[in-house]
């Protein structure tokens, strides 16, 4: 599917030109002041969330340009495409098909796209059967997912974020890292016998993941435990590869699943196994929510688009290399660490689809920590710093929790450390002067709820797709992550032999030191 690269638009002649007159110089103080709609204008309601997008440096006239810019740079098409199967994803000549993963059964769907949403049916219902066995068998007591990347970020993040429906007597743990700190740290406060353990890796060859299951086997039988099968399972394709490491329970996905958007698939066992079927089916039904949206809904009323419009006006004009995320609940803590891979993996690229080399930024750095702990570590810099980062919050309108008194503050916090940012302080000494006109967008929940968080990482995948789309990149393959896998494993040898020849001097010295 071709589409128009944002700087090869008239659209964004005029969104520089508009920048020059008054976009640099915009004054959020002074436009609430002047428009008394300006909060209705551009706040809306989404499935399960609302966006209030107001204290954000554009005007109406700013919006309007942007969203010519996705016209001519043929988004709406380029959506399509993907909805549709067609392989997006030029670089490995593949679909980009995770919306499938939520869709239901009954969906209409293209003729092409309908043996494969019976696959990914048969495979869910696979999974939740195994899902449900092993939550009514109280003898497992901890799972322990075993993968890294999207095999890890993304349940990880979800199962700690939705901990109050996790079902009681089970515990979960996420070995990621490669380090065997980590590993060791899970398995000394664990029972092989109450145990499972979940090897995510599509190949099953993935370093980190294939070390640490190898290892974990090896702790399991020098316990006396001889059940791999009851004990292990595997999220793979590499069928014959997990039963020759013992592993009976296999769950597949497919191509067309990028691992940064696989936690909808069969990567997402140990969400399932955590919040039980019905939590796990109301996730993907949240996301399918947000799904439709993205694909019905006009532009100047698509939240994916507004905010991927934002991120080309602060990234592409204003200069912003880096965007804040701050969750003011503490069950989010993973998430910044979850949308830094969804955003930065995908669109942290220099060149474009023909491999043409980009002349502007793409992806910004993400990155954050939940509020409140935040505004006593980093706000310091976002209020009165030199630099500009444009802030994300998030808040839950209702606690899951009965403690008084806490939530009130938590959400008096939020919406005060929103305000203090527009509004600023002056102060002709300059040590309390805050400068204010800072940019932030505000997310509320009613409940994080399955369904909610669902919608929410469906609508940030969404925003990235856009964003990827009018920069004229490929949002769907990482190369970058390659180079450095292949060096690892030359390097791996020479620490053992001390084999210095051919190093740069660099690498050399370090590696004597290592050794």
């Amino acid at each position: 599917m071709k589409t128009t690269r944002c700087d090869r638009t008239a659209a964004w002649t005029r969104l520089g030109e508009r920048f020059e007159q008054g976009g640099r110089r915009f004054d959020l103080r002074q436009a609430f002041a002047e428009d008394a709609s300006r909060f209705d204008a551009f706040s809306q309601p989404a499935p399960q969330l609302f966006a209030d997008l107001s204290k954000n440096l554009w005007d109406r006239e700013v919006e309007s340009m942007l969203l010519d810019l996705a016209r001519e740079c043929g988004l709406e098409a380029h959506r399509d495409a993907m909805f549709a199967g067609e392989h997006i994803n030029a670089t490995e000549d593949r679909a980009v098909l995770h919306t499938l993963l939520r869709t239901p059964a009954d969906a209409e769907v293209p003729a092409a796209l309908q043996p494969a949403l019976r696959d990914v049916h048969a495979t869910l219902d696979a999974m939740l059967a195994y899902a449900e066995a092993v939550r009514a068998d109280h003898t497992i007591t901890d799972v322990v997912n075993i993968g890294i990347g999207g095999s890890d970020l993304g349940p990880q993040m979800v199962v700690r974020a939705l901990a109050p429906y996790v079902a009681p007597g089970k515990r979960f743990h996420f070995v990621s890292n490669v380090d065997g700190h980590e590993l060791d740290g899970v398995l000394r406060d664990l029972a092989p016998e109450h145990t499972l353990f979940i090897v995510a890796s599509k190949t099953f060859t993935t370093a980190e993941t294939m070390t640490n299951a190898r290892s974990a086997k090896q702790w399991f039988e020098r316990s006396g435990s001889v059940d791999v099968a009851r004990h292990f399972a595997a999220l793979t394709t590499n069928v014959e590869a997990a039963k020759a490491f013992g592993i009976d329970t296999t769950f597949g996905f497919w191509d067309w699943v990028g691992g940064r958007y696989s936690l909808w698939s069969a990567i997402g066992l140990s969400i399932a196994l955590a919040i039980g079927a019905d939590g796990f089916r109301a996730l993907l039904a949240g996301a399918h929510e947000m799904d439709e949206h993205f694909r019905t809904a006009p532009l100047d009323q698509n939240l994916p688009v507004r905010l991927a419009l934002l991120d080309v006006w602060y990234r592409n004009f204003h200069g912003f290399s880096s965007r804040g995320i701050a969750p003011y609940h503490s069950a989010l803590q993973r998430l910044p660490a979850y949308l830094q891979q969804l955003e930065m993996e995908s669109n942290g690229k220099q060149v474009d689809v023909a491999g043409s080399t980009l002349g502007f930024g793409t992806s910004p750095v993400l990155w954050g920590e939940p509020g409140t702990n935040g505004q006593h570590a980093y706000f310091q810099m976002l209020h009165q710093g030199t630099d500009v980062v444009p802030l994300e919050f998030i808040a839950v309108r209702d606690p899951s929790h009965q403690l008084d008194g806490h939530h009130a503050k938590l959400l008096a916090n939020a919406l005060a450390q929103a305000q203090a940012l527009m509004v600023g302080q002056a102060d002709a000494g300059g040590h309390r002067n805050f400068p204010g006109n800072r940019p932030s967008s505000f997310f509320v929940f009613d409940q994080l709820t399955p369904a909610a968080l669902g919608a929410f990482i469906a609508l940030y995948e969404h925003r990235v797709f856009t964003s990827g789309a009018l920069w004229g990149i490929n949002s769907f393959d990482q190369w970058g992550v390659e180079l450095g896998k292949v060096l690892a494993k030359d390097l791996e040898g020479r620490l053992a032999s001390g084999d210095t020849q051919g190093l740069d001097a660099s690498t050399a010295g370090l590696l004597k030191r290592l050794k």
